[in-house]
């Protein structure tokens, strides 16, 4: 009978969980963000998410992607860096981990398998410079063919980087894959227009490869693509560390000792014990706030500023 009587709480606690609110509203924001085709937007707001400026029916814009066009086009990309710079500042990564609609299907990814694999520590934090690496690369050949055509002299460059000279992430990068590429092929087949040329495409097969990797890790490694790869995360975890919003950990609730719960259940595998418990804004977190939640003495809170 006990058992009984403690199903409503049971109910109640799985209803009343942040992960539950988190899950609502990434699928809120997936379906927002493409909400023109309800009539919706679009709206002329950017921000620093994995998306796709070739979907048809956005709503918002990936500011990376705008970045990356207005230097080709050479002009200074204030409001993409506005974008970046205002979130980061006030939000830090959450955007990440609530909004981003390549990290919701990261997340849903992650329910194909229920244990994940753990990376040794030494290799987690030598691939988290894959992404700065990403964004650094990107970043040097937009900004040094936006001088060379201003000065005139880039014609030849860009005809060498050829369909990577508009956006170079862009051209293999998975949300693009996924949310543009993906639906345009599917719509042509659908209305009967022949595709064939364009599955001959040597560079379309490398972005379902590179698509097909990440996704099948995702279900293996909880947001590895947001961990090791996302320049959008890569710029956003440098500005974090100014973030007004941070986590604070209470010392005396903490049962440090006996318990790595956080740890453990962070997808972003942030040693959270390690760091200041007044207040942390590590540049990885992309405050889903599972540690929070699976905290049993509640000593994990939210801190803003």
């Amino acid at each position: 009978m006990a058992e009984i009587r403690d199903v409503p709480l049971i109910i109640k606690k799985a209803i009343w969980r942040i992960e539950t609110a988190r899950k609502i509203i990434q699928l809120l924001s997936f379906v927002l963000v493409s909400a023109t085709i309800f009539g919706v937007g679009p709206w002329e707001v950017l921000l620093p998410i994995a998306y796709s400026l070739g979907t048809p029916h956005k709503t918002v814009g990936d500011a990376f992607t705008v970045l990356q066009r207005v230097l080709y086009e050479q002009a200074f990309p204030w409001l993409p860096i506005a974008s970046f710079v205002l979130i980061a500042v006030v939000l830090g990564r959450s955007l990440c981990g609530w909004v981003c609609p390549f990290g919701f299907i990261q997340d849903l990814m992650a329910y194909v398998k229920k244990k994940p694999t753990e990376f040794s520590l030494r290799t987690h934090q030598s691939m988290l410079n894959v992404k700065y690496f990403i964004l650094g690369v990107t970043l040097f050949v937009s900004v040094t063919l936006a001088v060379s055509l201003a000065m005139g002299v880039g014609q030849s460059y860009e005809a060498a980087i050829g369909i990577f000279a508009p956006a170079p992430f862009n051209a293999l990068s998975p949300s693009d894959t996924l949310f543009a590429i993906l639906p345009r092929i599917v719509l042509k087949v659908w209305f009967g227009v022949a595709v064939e040329g364009v599955l001959l495409s040597p560079l379309l097969w490398a972005r379902f490869v590179i698509l097909g990797v990440f996704l099948v890790l995702a279900a293996y490694v909880p947001r590895s693509w947001c961990r090791y790869a996302c320049p959008h995360g890569a710029l956003l975890a440098i500005l974090n560390r100014f973030s007004f919003l941070g986590l604070k950990r209470d010392p005396v609730k903490c049962t440090k000792n006996g318990c790595r719960i956080c740890v453990e259940v962070c997808p972003m595998k942030i040693r959270i014990l390690e760091l200041p418990w007044e207040k942390f804004t590590d540049p990885e977190c992309i405050y889903c706030l599972k540690c929070v939640d699976e905290c049993k003495t509640r000593a994990i809170r939210p801190k803003f500023p």
